[in-house]
């Protein structure tokens, strides 16, 4: 077969039962009988969402059982421009509310972390802390639009500590702990907080890490803080603190105004609190995430309770057809949008598992073995992590028994179409490959999985209902077939209420609507095909123009992430006399080395499996690639330097000292370099 026929080919389809069963099909039925209409496949139901956005997203408050204390007085003002649209204008509810409505016996939250330990709360249980959490900050003076933050690991305690903020009516905001003190002052300095939930310690690859020195330093440098929250690391009988050095506790807490602030975990608030919700309009700010800084500072994103709630209740319940009986896992640390994601998943009153630490320790088979032993029906990931099981030579369904498994999500970045062959074979043939996108932005997706299609290899299912999604040519006309600009035509739920300190929305509006007056531009270079798929080719911003044509990124990793020899790359675009030619940079496995004979077969790869226009005019190797601190390849700082230019924000880097390797590189001066 060859790879056109394949690409052809379905990847995966659903059963007839399968699709028939799912909440996709039960809406779509849903909709036919309160609105007399005769749906029955995706493709009109979803025209059908977008031509008619108040009666779509009234059904899904509808169908996702939203408890408001006041109705709407109407679904949506639609401003004369994208920007100004107001939903479900006079509705009240609360964002925590809804995520606490679970089943009382049923599991909530199972929390797994890298040294085996594990620890569950029920939805009983869950509210009880959260009841208890909210009255520590009620006593701390916290009220409506109060800032609570937290430097945390993805544990119970964080999804306690934002349930209560947002269950008065205050506004969350987190960092995991590998950002470092100025990333966290860059994103928390601005939205002043007046709690902040630290951990005493941190987790990862088999090491831990006293937090003392960072919690200081922050306690410092956020001067609008009233009260640090000091959360208890416990580790499991492999890694107690006993078993791995002093506790935080045994150590000096350092200057005088950090002591006074601390407090520990179990001693904030009150036990026997009743839990009570405050009832909020239905924009009311809920979460403030921020851009990844590459660009500049960190811009804080202000999302709303009700679009967030309302957005992710529409994918978790019928793109992903998640189930009350069912558990949900996404690898994240809640300094990524996929926290915020997953946590609304208690909404469906299913079981969401976090893990804290690094996904292959102590093998690259670990979190398979959890997801085994936790029973875990989706399973959500990065591409990068597929891709390096797959080059570590692990087969999931060969270490653990995945019987339940019957969806894989995957974000990130671009899903290579040799994953899903890799899913395929070493996962299961009948587990739905769901490669979805969106973005911090949005805090949602744009482009996701759905029960009712078929999967094909290298696309996205399909674009999400109520998401007037299309791709634009450079005369910001549609085009299907052809790549271009992502685009949003008309206003959804989940927009950003704003920027934080934007009082005007210049910034906001600059972000996304300066390309297409009236029109969200979402940065991502795509195509959508004649099936309704889409593919995604990178960020607009790291697009190439060799000879005035434009490359995705992602079509070159594509060709290279097939070579065992490479464990990752990333390539830009270097001005030279008058023009841009394509540099590629790979970073080896260890004992492998860059010889003439790799570059020519990679050259032949790239121009076999994409065209001559993205060969490389040079490829080096390099020790280690920058990623930015939710794991993306920051192929901007790259460009920055090779450029002779200082990245406008080093700090939103995880690793900023990879950047020396680019930097005078001889071969990127020569005429002839690399040939």
């Amino acid at each position: 077969m060859t790879a056109d026929s394949e690409d052809r080919a379905p990847h995966w389809m659903p059963s007839a039962e399968r699709a028939s069963s799912s909440q996709m099909y039960r809406f779509m039925t849903h909709v036919n009988q309160a609105e007399g209409t005769s749906f029955e496949d995706y493709s009109t139901l979803h025209r059908w969402s977008v031509e008619n956005k108040e009666k779509f997203w009234a059904a899904v408050w509808q169908f996702a059982d939203v408890c408001a204390y006041r109705e709407c007085d109407r679904v949506l003002d639609e401003a004369s421009h994208m920007i100004d649209a107001r939903w479900f204008v006079g509705a009240e509810l609360n964002f925590a509310e809804h995520l606490l409505r679970g089943s009382p016996e049923r599991l909530a939250i199972v929390f797994r972390n890298e040294v085996g330990h594990r620890e569950t709360l029920t939805y009983r249980e869950l509210r009880h802390e959260v009841g208890r959490v909210a009255a520590g900050l009620r006593a701390e003076g916290v009220g409506v639009g109060d800032r609570v933050v937290g430097f945390m690991p993805n544990r119970p305690e964080t999804v306690v500590a934002m349930l209560a903020a947002t269950s008065i009516g205050a506004i969350w905001s987190s960092c995991s702990p590998d950002f470092g003190v100025p990333a966290v002052v860059d994103r928390f300095g601005q939205v002043e907080p007046k709690v902040m939930f630290c951990s005493d310690w941190a987790l990862y690859g088999g090491k831990k890490f006293p937090q003392d020195g960072s919690i200081n330093a922050l306690t410092e440098q956020l001067p609008s803080l009233s009260r640090v929250v000091i959360v208890p690391y416990r580790m499991g009988p492999s890694g107690s603190e006993s078993s791995h050095g002093q506790s935080s506790h045994g150590q000096s807490i350092g200057p005088q105004r950090a002591a006074e602030l601390r407090v520990d975990y179990a001693d904030f608030g009150a036990p026997s609190a009743s839990l009570r919700f405050a009832p909020l309009p239905f924009d009311q700010p809920v979460y403030i995430l921020y851009s990844s800084g590459t660009t500049g500072a960190p811009k804080g994103i202000i999302h709303g309770a009700g679009g967030t709630l309302l957005q992710h209740q529409k994918e978790l319940r019928l793109h992903v057809d998640l189930r009350p009986e069912e558990t949900l896992f996404y690898y994240t640390t809640c300094g990524w949008m996929m926290w915020n994601w997953l946590v609304s998943a208690l909404g469906t009153g299913s079981t969401i598992l976090l893990y804290d630490g690094s996904p292959t320790y102590p093998d690259a088979a670990a979190l398979w073995r959890i997801a085994s032993e936790e029973s875990v029906h989706v399973f959500g990931t990065s591409a990068k992590y597929l891709a390096s099981i797959e080059k570590a030579g692990v087969a999931p369904s060969q270490v653990a028994s995945l019987d339940v498994l019957r969806a894989l999500l995957s974000t990130g970045s671009p899903l290579a179409a040799r994953s899903y062959d890799f899913v395929r074979k070493a996962i299961g043939r009948d587990v739905q490959l769901c490669s979805i996108s969106g973005g911090t932005d949005i805090v949602s997706c744009f482009a996701l999985g759905n029960p009712l299609l078929p999967v094909f290899r290298g696309e996205l299912q399909c674009i999400g209902l109520g998401m007037d999604v299309h791709v634009f040519d450079e005369h910001g006309r549609p085009t299907v077939g052809k790549k271009g600009e992502l685009v949003c035509t008309g206003p959804f739920p989940s927009m950003p209420v704003g920027f934080w300190n934007d009082p005007d929305r210049s910034r906001y509006r600059a972000a996304y609507y300066e390309r297409f007056d009236g029109v969200w531009c979402h940065g991502d270079y795509a195509e959508i095909t004649p099936r309704g798929g889409m593919v995604i080719y990178g960020r607009s911003d790291a697009v190439l123009n060799p000879g005035g044509v434009r490359i995705g990124t992602a079509e070159i990793y594509r060709q290279v992430d097939s070579f065992d020899e490479v464990l990752e790359s990333v390539a830009i675009g270097q001005e030279r006399h008058d023009d841009v030619r394509v540099v590629l940079f790979v970073k080896l496995r260890n004992g492998c080395s860059l010889d003439e004979h790799l570059r020519d077969m990679i050259r032949q790869s790239i121009r076999d499996g994409a065209s001559p226009r993205h060969v490389p005019a040079v490829i080096l190797s390099v020790p280690d690639i920058p990623r930015t601190l939710s794991g993306k390849i920051s192929e901007v700082a790259v460009r920055e330097v090779v450029h002779g230019r200082a990245p406008r924000n080093r700090g939103s880097l995880a690793n900023p000292e990879s950047l020396r390797h680019f930097e005078c590189r001889a071969e990127l001066q020569s005429d002839s370099a690399g040939g």
